[in-house]
C-alpha cells in the first residue's frame, strides 16, 4: 500500500513561529494559496484527517473529491501553558526554559508529553492502516500535523531516524510502501521520500 503523509498548510500562527497544538484556527490566506500551488489531486476518494480545521480545510483544497474520514488522535500535540505563545514571549517562563533544556522530552505543564502525544498519534496511524485496509485500498492519504507525521515516521519508518529528523514544512510530508499483510506482525513504512 502506497502511504502519503502530509501536513496541513499555514495559519497565521505558524507565519507568527507560535506553538500551535489544541488552538483550532483555519489556514491562513497565505496557506490555502500554497495548499493549492503545492498540487491538487482530484484522483484520491479518501483521506484521513486530524479534527482540527487546518487540516480538515488543507485536505479540501488538495484532494477535492476525498471523503474525509475524521480521527481524533491524529490532532497535534497539546502544549499547555505554551499553546499559541512564541518561543521569545517565553523566554523568561522557567518552566519553558526546564522544557527546552530536556530536549523537549518532559510534558508541557497542562498538556500533553511527548510520549503521550506520539503514542497517540501512532494509534491513530494504525487506526487509519486498519481501515484503509479493510477497505482494500491500494493508497492511505492522511493530512494531520508536523509532530503527527514526525510521530509516525519516527517510530515506523525504515531505516530508523530520530523524531525531529523527519521534521516537515507546511504542506510538506513523505510518500512510503506499507506492506499489509506484514503489517500486523512487522509494522513499518519503507522507500521513504519526502514531499517538500
Amino acid at each position: 500500500m502506497e502511504v502519503l503523509l502530509l501536513r496541513h498548510a499555514q495559519t497565521a500562527g505558524n507565519l507568527e513561529r507560535r506553538y500551535v497544538g489544541r488552538t483550532d484556527e483555519p489556514l491562513c490566506p497565505a496557506g490555502r494559496a500554497a495548499a493549492t500551488a503545492s498540487g491538487v489531486d482530484t484522483g484520491v476518494a479518501l483521506v484521513y484527517v486530524s479534527p482540527m480545521r487546518r487540516a480538515v480545510e488543507t485536505a479540501a483544497i488538495k484532494f477535492p473529491s476525498a471523503r474525509q474520514i475524521v480521527l481524533p488522535d491524529l490532532r497535534e500535540m497539546d502544549f499547555g501553558d505554551f499553546e499559541y505563545r512564541t518561543a521569545d514571549e517565553m523566554a523568561a517562563d522557567a518552566a519553558y526554559t526546564r522544557w527546552v533544556d530536556s530536549g523537549c522530552t518532559g510534558p508541557c505543564p497542562g498538556g500533553e508529553s511527548p510520549a503521550d502525544f506520539q503514542a497517540r498519534s501512532c494509534r491513530g496511524f494504525a487506526e487509519a492502516v486498519e481501515d484503509a485496509t479493510a477497505r482494500g485500498a491500494a493508497r492511505l492519504v492522511l493530512v494531520a500535523h508536523g509532530g503527527t507525521v514526525m510521530a509516525v515516521m519516527s517510530r515506523w519508518a525504515r531505516p530508523v531516524r530520530s523524531y525531529f529528523d523527519w521534521a516537515v514544512g507546511s504542506c510538506g510530508g513523505y510518500r512510503a510502501r506499507l506492506d499489509v499483510e506484514r503489517w500486523p506482525m512487522a509494522p513499518q513504512l519503507t522507500d521513504a521520500t519526502f514531499i517538500g
